[in-house]
């Protein structure tokens, strides 16, 4: 079994990056949550002595949870009794006044989750590890219980299906981006500074949708404000493209509480703006949730 340090720094180190992982498979905040709770407990239960890389274990692990998850729920949807109810994802409210409707831009929708439900379990898992988390074929294939080739092919047919959706349009943003947000998500949650201030921009600007025309400018004042309203031990940020923008979906208690939309310049980021109006997050909570 892991020594209580071992596993202490292993959840440190590696949580924020598995719970962001999850989310992309399964897209809700509690059940990826659950998993990597799940994956850690299997964890600690493992001797220290039959892991070679404690990182790609626990990547293994989670994966293979959230495939368990995504065919069950699959599965569900295919019973006739259910076949009549559409996801809450794609369905419109009645619940939400239009006047609250009130959207960064007709573009600010969680796209890539709703496509990501029209691929099969494994299309969704080995496209999210492959095209979203880079991680290499062979390692993919240990998670989904298939060859290497088998799983270029799943690839293959998941961006084929999205590129085909209506909902296609600049879902998934490019690996630089990705790998920045993750930084970005990973600093943040951990209170690491120095990590913040690696990936932005010397002159990064930062503002808040609530205080129109305040802009904090400057690398250090802003990783001081994200660290302090995002960086708390209850808020969980996990990575999501809004239209054409990267961005961050900030939860606190599994309840959306701001999305910070980022923007990219040569290497690192250049502005970031906070959305925490009812008004912006009503929609998004509820495609997420089904309510807002």
């Amino acid at each position: 079994m892991f020594a209580d340090e071992s596993f202490d720094l292993a959840w440190k180190t590696h949580r924020a990056f598995l719970v962001d992982l999850a989310f992309r498979i399964v897209g809700d905040i509690g059940v990826a949550e659950d998993v990597v709770q799940e994956a850690f407990f299997r964890l600690m239960q493992t001797r220290l002595d039959d892991i070679d890389d404690e990182r790609g274990w626990l990547i293994v692990v989670t994966s293979r949870l959230c495939l368990d998850h995504v065919k069950s729920a699959s599965a569900r949807r295919e019973r006739p009794e259910d076949m009549a109810a559409p996801s809450h994802r794609e369905r419109p409210s009645s619940s939400i006044d239009p006047a609250d409707r009130v959207t960064l831009d007709d573009e600010l929708r969680l796209a890539l989750l709703v496509v990501m439900e029209r691929l099969t379990p494994a299309e969704r898992v080995v496209f999210v590890l492959h095209d979203i988390f880079q991680q290499p074929f062979d390692v993919i294939a240990l998670t989904v219980g298939r060859p290497s080739t088998a799983c270029r092919q799943l690839a293959s047919r998941a961006r084929r299906k999205i590129s085909q959706s209506p909902n296609a349009r600049q879902t998934v943003e490019p690996a630089e981006h990705q790998v920045l947000t993750r930084k970005f998500i990973t600093a943040c949650s951990t209170g690491n500074l120095d990590e913040l201030l690696a990936v932005l921009d010397p002159n990064v600007t930062g503002e808040v949708d609530t205080r129109k025309g305040l802009i904090v400018v400057g690398a250090d004042r802003v990783a001081e404000n994200i660290v302090r309203f995002w960086g708390r031990p209850r808020t969980v940020l996990v990575s999501q493209p809004l239209g054409a923008e990267p961005a961050v979906l900030a939860f606190v208690n599994r309840k959306l509480m701001g999305v910070i939309v980022l923007t990219m310049g040569a290497g690192n980021i250049t502005k970031i703006h906070v959305h925490v109006d009812r008004s912006t997050l009503a929609p998004l909570r509820e495609q997420l949730f089904g309510t807002a």
